[in-house]
């Protein structure tokens, strides 16, 4: 399937109640897609705030993880629902990225797909695969800042193979951009069959993430400057997706705003 960008606008704290809302809003051929927003609820206050909000495209499968149809449509219920539903079958565009190599600042990482890791002991969990998304770039982050960070976005991705049990899977992590106080790192993600060594381009994904001083708020990035012409490629266009983020996160914010 595939991810729309998710911008973190308020972390979920210790002790705090995530509350999580998905809705079916388009459902095509093969695919559904569906909508989610998750809120940190404070108990003692009674208060809820926006944390993040996306989408998530499925695809039904086979035993064969083959696509087969979707023998069920939805019908939007109203003017509000039926705009909805335009919008989403209109943005099902995505692009495949390139290496995360020939830059100075990179990590690898490799593991093997174990049946815990998967939905119904075959195909991989996607949740379990951002994860460990988020941990090789939080990693590179780390020790590109020697300090503490935290996910502050991930942007779309799409899912261009499925991953199987007893897959290899490597983590290619490169830094593409350097802030203030936040980096971009991308991330691509290779499976392998071992026994054939067969390798599929999995997916590719953006994060960028927010290096905390001491006393857990942003800090200063140590300062980066791309040297080669691979890094200043990458560095343009991380500039280039950082716009769009930030026009991203503001007309999100207004939106919440303009619905209070």
């Amino acid at each position: 399937g595939a991810m729309d960008d998710i911008d973190f606008l308020h972390p979920v704290k210790v002790g705090e109640v995530a509350v999580l809302r998905a809705q079916v809003e388009y459902v095509g051929q093969c695919s559904l897609e569906v909508g989610v927003r998750v809120y940190a609820e404070k108990p003692a206050a009674g208060e809820r705030v926006l944390t993040l909000s996306s989408h998530l495209v499925f695809v039904k499968v086979d035993e064969y993880v083959k696509p087969v149809p979707v023998p069920q449509r939805i019908v939007p219920r109203g003017a509000e629902e039926e705009a909805l539903f335009a919008v989403r079958r209109t943005e099902r565009v995505r692009e495949i990225d390139d290496e995360a190599e020939e830059v100075r600042w990179r990590f690898e990482s490799c593991r093997s797909v174990l049946p815990e890791d998967t939905l119904f002991g075959h195909t991989m969990f996607a949740g379990k695969l951002l994860m460990d998304i988020d941990e090789a770039g939080g990693i590179l982050s780390m020790r590109y800042c020697r300090g503490l960070v935290m996910t502050a976005c991930l942007d779309a991705l799409d899912f261009y193979a499925p991953i199987s049990s007893n897959e290899v899977v490597t983590f290619k992590a490169g830094l593409n951009h350097v802030g203030t106080s936040s980096l971009e790192v991308g991330v691509k993600v290779l499976t392998e069959v071992p026994w054939t060594g067969e390798v599929r381009h999995a997916c590719t994904a953006y994060l960028s993430f927010v290096h905390l001083g001491p006393d857990m708020r942003p800090g200063p990035c140590p300062p980066f400057r791309p040297s080669t012409p691979e890094e200043r490629r990458r560095w343009q266009e991380a500039v280039a997706r950082r716009a769009r983020r930030l026009e991203r996160v503001q007309r999100l914010k207004a939106s919440i705003n303009g619905g209070r």
